[in-house]
């Protein structure tokens, strides 16, 4: 089961909050300053825009941008909090949803303030996550028309376009674009597409707006892999890669696997020397994305770690586009062929050829992210294509391939409902960041 770990006194800029294994009643949300009434939605988007707040869906858009563009359309705007939870390696969307539901609903009523929006959404695919969102509705009006919308659980489900699509009552599935939804969105009207964390980070900066900027610089992080149990935390930007792999209880990590599935494989020395900052990270050839970091912990070889996360991205192909169909299928399958001791010797060139070729030619960002799985492993680990030509690699031998799915998988940290909370000490409390980790110095 993952773990949460936070600092021994939780500051009031936390989006983890004092009590993340346990549902936040609206009580105590408010006691902690939640849906305060002080800062106005205009003082709200000079906040945001001078923290530089940015998304954590993945894409990591600047928020203000994103808010005034909505708002410049006119009409009648719709705001949506995206939930939908699609990497596999990250549990932060989810676990917010179902514990701490009215900071959520806060920042989606925020934001519907900026953007004149009178109408929202909670769109997600997690059934406990639903239930509590709509305990917390009950339990106090947000001040603001708010529907929940579930989904079936894809990779693709969460892209911006998809959520409209299935809100307006079509499949989750990726549309071309233009338009994008901040120009004709649910209903054919202007509309904001926020992840849940973000959301979280609009409202404590509207309660707390003297924290702005470090509201703007921590975020959620999911760190797996490695015998140790998964992570959620919430860390400033800057921290070293190498202080997560030790705080996740790996520190030999040879390498990463970044961003859920998008940011691709980087390297021991990349662990060493990269920030978990998005500049840093873009400029190495890589990106933060959701914020889930797989670590390769000594013993596991990074063939196997990539075929695993070609062979999860070409099952979850929404089947629209072909060259994505076929290109995720053929990264895959090459992949798992090589780890398997039985790729052609074209292999390397095709997969090079692959990661060059493919991005940008489907509907949304998987193709991109298979051929990037692809490149990274070339560039991360040169020496392996041909050494796994050369000759099987045990390790990627006891490694079953069924299970790759398996191992790409996090699970939700448990959420105690408050009906149980005060008899259930058998619930974990989270553990307390380590002592000492300077580069933490910021959530303390």
């Amino acid at each position: 089961m993952t773990t949460i770990r936070r600092p021994a006194q939780p500051p009031p800029d936390s989006v983890l909050g004092a009590s993340p294994h346990a549902v936040e009643s609206a009580a105590a949300y408010r006691a902690a300053g939640g849906y305060a009434g002080a800062t106005g939605p205009d003082e709200l988007l000079h906040h945001l825009a001078a923290s530089g707040l940015r998304g954590r869906g993945g894409a990591g858009f600047p928020v203000a941008v994103k808010l005034r563009s909505v708002r410049d359309r006119g009409g009648r705007p719709v705001v949506v909090a995206n939930g939908e939870e699609g990497e596999p390696g990250s549990v932060k969307d989810r676990w917010l949803l179902r514990a701490r539901p009215h900071l959520v609903l806060d920042g989606l009523a925020r934001a519907a303030a900026v953007t004149g929006a009178v109408s929202g959404y909670v769109y997600l695919s997690d059934p406990e996550a639903a239930a509590r969102v709509r305990r917390a509705l009950a339990e106090r009006d947000p001040g603001l028309r708010v529907e929940v919308v579930e989904t079936a659980h894809t990779y693709v489900a969460g892209e911006e376009s998809a959520v409209v699509r299935r809100i307006d009552g079509g499949p989750a599935l990726p549309t071309a674009k233009p338009p994008r939804p901040f120009e004709r969105g649910v209903g054919g009207a202007p509309t904001l597409v926020s992840n849940v964390e973000t959301l979280a980070r609009i409202a404590l900066t509207a309660a707390r707006p003297d924290l702005r900027d470090r509201i703007a610089d921590s975020t959620l992080v999911t760190l797996s892999g490695g015998p140790a149990a998964p992570v959620l935390t919430e860390v400033p930007f800057g921290t070293p890669l190498r202080t997560l792999a030790s705080l996740l209880g790996t520190p030999e990590a040879g390498g990463a696997l970044m961003g859920g599935l998008f940011g691709g494989l980087v390297g021991s020395d990349a662990v060493d020397r990269l920030p978990l900052e998005r500049g840093a990270l873009t400029a190495a050839g890589t990106a933060l994305g959701c914020g889930a970091i797989r670590f390769l912990s000594p013993g596991t070889c990074p063939v196997t770690a990539a075929a695993d996360a070609a062979g999860h991205l070409a099952a979850e192909s929404a089947r629209q586009c072909g060259v994505c169909v076929s290109g995720t299928r053929a990264v895959g399958e090459a992949l798992y062929a090589l780890a398997a001791g039985t790729a052609g010797p074209d292999t390397a060139d095709s997969l090079r050829r692959w990661s060059q070729g493919l991005p940008g030619r489907g509907a949304c960002g998987l193709l991109d992210a298979a051929a990037g799985i692809a490149g990274s492993l070339l560039r991360a680990f040169p020496r392996l294509v041909p050494s796994h030509l050369a000759a099987p690699c045990p390790v990627c031998a006891a490694a079953e391939p069924a299970d790759g799915r398996r191992r790409l998988t996090v699970a939700v940290p448990d959420v105690a409902p408050r009906t149980r909370a005060a008899s259930a000490p058998a619930v974990p409390k989270a553990a307390a960041l380590p002592t000492p980790l300077p580069a933490l110095k910021g959530t303390s």
